[in-house]
Parts: C-alpha cells; structure tokens; sequence
C-alpha cells in the first residue's frame, strides 16, 4: 500500500480509473467530502468490498488517514493490487490543497 501526501494523493485521484474510497461515517461525509468519492464506512467494508474493483487502483481517505489505512490494509488482504491511502486524511486536503472543504 502506497501512503501518500495530499498532493501525491491529488494526482492519483486525477488519474482516469481510479476509485476513491471514502470509509468515513455518513454524518462525517455530509461535513466535508471529496466529490465522486464512494462512501463505504470502516465498518461495513468486509460485508461490501464486492462493490469495489479489485483491478482498478483504489484511493482511500477518512478523517485523519487513520481508518483509511486499516482500511487500505484490509483491501491488500483481500486481492486488491494498488491501494494507496491518504496521510492526514481529508483534514490534510482541507489544509493543503482545497479550503473550500470544511475542517471538522
């Protein structure tokens, strides 16, 4: 698993294919999101990780990077080839590269 930078993150996440996988809580998305990020909480990954493509590079974030990396870690467990995960999480976006998402 690949831990990435906000800006590393950016460019992957720019890239054609790439899923971005948001396992923050509901409530924590309606705050601040990333836009087309598919929202799949920590704790419901291993009953939906069918929804996601094993082949396709998988971007993941949370709040912090904490759950994204648990989460990222989970999905190498399970055949998923190139995960990367955000460090910092969407709070390190908020502050390096998009203001306009809102710090909680």
């Amino acid at each position: 698993m690949q831990n990435l930078v906000p800006a590393a993150f950016k460019a992957l996440i720019d890239s054609p294919g790439t899923t971005v996988l948001d396992v923050r809580l509901p409530e924590e998305v309606e705050l601040a999101a990333l836009p087309g990020a598919i929202n799949i909480p920590l704790a419901e990954l291993g009953a939906r990780v069918a929804e996601l493509n094993p082949s396709a590079p998988i971007a993941v974030l949370c709040h912090h990077g904490v759950r994204s990396e648990m989460a990222g870690r989970f999905l190498e467990r399970n055949g998923f080839g190139d995960v990367s995960h955000l460090i910092g999480g969407i709070d390190a976006w908020s502050q390096t590269i998009d203001a306009t998402i809102p710090r909680y």
